[in-house]
């Protein structure tokens, strides 16, 4: 992520200066989605800062989360970026400025080859962190956006089209909209601790009802922690009799071993306890 905040930061400053000396849209449009990378990198790196911070009584996880707020962060300012880049090229549809079409597409080429660099170099890391990942598709944007402008810039160097430049605009901001709309809904799934992508929560009950000694699965919640960090807690009942510990070490290694669920909380019960406690519950009539 240093190395595509280099790469977008130069681009940053070429993008917004071409854009006012061409008085093209498509490239400030770029400009403005390559100011929201900058911003994205630079939470991003926040936010894995913050990641890596050791537990704490008051924090028992750390602040694993502050990657996904990260990615909550970027999301929505995609979101952003694309409304005011869509009115923008609305405005100008009906009267489309003189763009010069050569430093458009001077620039519109540098842009594509810097930021297909730094997809490259983001795409080198691990996808399921899903603050890398929400980085790595401000930069893919970005190229899209690049290419667009390349394209604006030889049309109206080859017909002298303006109108081009603000419905390339557009397009632009529809893409960046598009590619929003994970980073808005991972994120929101994992604050609310919805079962994490992948894992069907009936197949893992399934699956732990049938290991051995198992009799039943009640109070079943699967949820994800971070990216990459599904956790699970359970309780167990086991039959009458039944190793208790055994019983929930092969739980465990189910889980670990087939749904990749390493971070487990069961509580283990005898049937037979269960059927005690059911019927310490049951009212009494007053004549017994």
């Amino acid at each position: 992520m240093r190395v595509a905040l280099a790469i977008n930061a130069a681009m940053l400053v070429a993008a917004i200066a071409g854009g006012i000396l061409t008085g093209s849209l498509a490239l400030l449009a770029e400009g403005g989605h390559l100011l929201s990378d900058v911003g994205a990198i630079g939470v991003g790196l926040v936010a894995a800062r913050l990641a890596s911070t050791a537990p704490t009584p008051a924090r028992t996880f750390g602040l694993h989360r502050s990657e996904v707020l990260g990615a909550l962060v970027n999301g929505v300012a995609l979101v952003a970026i694309s409304v005011l880049v869509l009115a923008g090229a609305v405005m100008r549809l009906s009267d489309p400025p003189e763009v010069a079409g050569a430093g458009v597409l001077i620039l519109g080429l540098a842009g594509l080859v810097g930021n297909l660099a730094a997809t490259w170099v983001l795409a080198s890391g691990t996808r399921a962190d899903i603050n890398l990942e929400g980085v790595l598709r401000h930069s893919a944007a970005d190229a899209l956006s690049s290419l667009g402008v390349v394209v604006a810039g030889a049309v109206v160097l080859a017909s002298g089209w303006d109108a081009i430049d603000p419905l390339v605009s557009m397009l632009i901001a529809l893409l960046i909209a598009a590619g929003s709309w994970r980073l808005l809904k991972e994120p929101v799934n994992v604050l609310l601790e919805a079962a994490p992508a992948g894992l069907d929560v009936r197949e893992i009950g399934a699956a732990m009802a049938s290991a051995p000694d198992v009799v039943e699965i009640h109070d079943l919640h699967v949820w994800t922690v971070t990216s990459g960090f599904p956790a699970l807690s359970a309780h167990l009942v086991v039959r009458a009799g039944a190793d208790r510990d055994g019983a929930r070490a092969g739980v465990e290694a189910l889980l670990d071993e087939r749904f990749g669920i390493h971070h487990t909380t069961l509580q283990v019960v005898e049937d037979h306890l269960i059927a005690v406690e059911e019927l310490a519950r049951t009212p009494r009539s007053p004549n017994i």
